[in-house]
């Protein structure tokens, strides 16, 4: 076999003239756009449709459980089967975009699957405290989080729809298309179009790969553009005041209780801050008061709204102070507004910059913000000054006094002091335990 023969294989300059007569042929567009249309077509709807269905599934389990046989045995088909079925039921003019459909369709799939069951925990919950929509949700937080293995899986599918595609033309041979030429070639032995058309395809397959990717890899703003558009048309209601009562109730996780027997009642308005030492149980009271877990035994009666500080930072890292705020209050508060309360706390500086470029404790001060600007009738703050100076501890504890309003507030530290900055009593969870349930704790 010599490199040079225009039958055998033609060489690199036979290739490129040829390239080049094909890039002049005034037909050279319709077959490019016949194929276009079609493998992007396919690979666009399967994309979409895996991420839909993905997500539902992962909302109901039990329709995963019944279409993992069929997306598991569509895996495993030769697509060569898959195309001579498809010739049989459509035709060759529809087979391309049909087959790449089903290529693409199982991996997409299962890389969202996999982005949707590692999404962090912290931030939906947080989002679900503050009873945030799910749609804001699945803008703000959800779809970030999934968006980089749709993104890594969008690198390998790109390739494999235009295989699967140009596969499928080169089997049903519709006349105008690019698997048309590629098996004409092949028909005349002429390698330098082969070759040539070879070029074009993988050229094409290149360039929808890097629009496809930078468009996914960008859809995050978009979708947090949407999240705070979305969150500024609700106005969340604080909803009535209520008392917060325990009766020998027992709180932990799974079947281990962190610690039972607690009794105790708060009128609404009350302010308590818990005291006990780390492991005690705080931070699984106040989650269980927040409806986040239910109690092990015994009664937990809450207010209908809360707001909170977690213990740990739980912010939507790409958006500024502002925005987070924003997320929840929704339209209860103006812009303006959620500005100005954030001025009592952050310097200017701190306001537009994605909060995580912001220090700890300046994140810690964002929280506590937003906190107190949503409408709520409960307010739990779990270690809330626990990052912050000695300065910052004392004006935060001074906004939380300033904004709380007539709302019931209950905070787990173990800082000194805490409950006379806050103008509180003070509760261990030891002491509370068989109690009873008198007018307080």
């Amino acid at each position: 076999m010599l490199v040079g023969s225009s039958i055998l294989l033609a060489g690199p300059w036979d290739t490129v003239v040829r390239l080049v007569q094909l890039l002049g042929d005034v037909r050279f567009l319709s077959v490019v756009g016949f194929s276009l249309v079609r493998i992007v077509g396919g690979f666009v709807t399967a994309y979409a449709c895996a991420v839909a269905i993905s997500f539902v599934a992962h909302g109901w389990p039990g329709l995963g459980r019944l279409l993992a046989p069929g997306i598991a045995a569509l895996k495993s088909v030769p697509i060569a089967c898959i195309i001579v079925l498809l010739l049989i039921w459509v035709g060759s003019r529809q087979v391309s975009g049909i087959a790449v459909f089903l290529a693409v369709f199982p991996a997409v799939y299962y890389a969202c699957a996999e982005g949707l069951g590692q999404v962090g925990t912290g931030v939906s919950e947080m989002l679900s405290v503050f009873r945030v929509r799910r749609s804001v949700r699945l803008c703000a937080h959800v779809w970030p989080e999934v968006l980089p293995y749709l993104v890594g899986t969008a690198r390998n599918v790109c390739g494999m729809a235009w295989k699967a595609g140009i596969a499928a033309e080169l089997i049903g041979s519709p006349m105008g298309s690019i698997g048309e030429r590629i098996y004409q070639a092949k028909i005349l032995l002429e390698t330098a179009d082969l070759f040539a058309w070879t070029i074009v395809v993988v050229a094409l397959s290149a360039a929808c790969e890097q629009a496809f990717v930078w468009l996914l890899a960008h859809s995050d703003r978009l979708s947090l553009r949407v999240a705070l558009a979305l969150a500024r048309r609700t106005a969340p209601q604080a909803g009535l005041p209520g008392e917060l009562a325990l009766a020998d109730a027992s709180i932990g996780y799974g079947d281990v209780a962190v610690a039972s027997g607690i009794s105790c009642r708060l009128p609404a308005g009350a302010r308590l801050v818990l005291t006990d030492a780390s492991g005690a149980g705080k931070t699984t009271l106040l989650r269980t008061v927040a409806g986040l877990q239910a109690p092990l035994a015994g009664m937990v009666t809450s207010p209908v709204t809360a707001s909170m500080v977690f213990q740990d930072a739980r912010l939507v890292e790409a958006l500024d102070a502002p925005d987070n705020v924003a997320l929840v209050v929704g339209g209860s508060r103006g812009v303006g507004e959620v500005r100005g309360l954030l001025a009592e706390l952050l310097p200017e500086e701190a306001l537009g910059v994605p909060v995580a470029e912001l220090s700890g404790g300046q994140r810690r001060r964002v929280e506590i913000v937003r906190a107190l600007a949503s409408p709520s009738a409960m307010v739990l703050l779990d270690e809330p000054f626990a990052s912050l100076d000695e300065r910052s501890h004392r004006q935060a504890a001074q906004f939380v006094l300033r904004h709380l309003g007539d709302r019931t507030l209950v905070v787990a530290s173990h800082m000194a002091g805490d409950a006379d900055l806050l103008s509180a009593d003070e509760l261990s969870l030891f002491e509370s335990r068989d109690g009873g349930e008198g007018d307080g704790c």
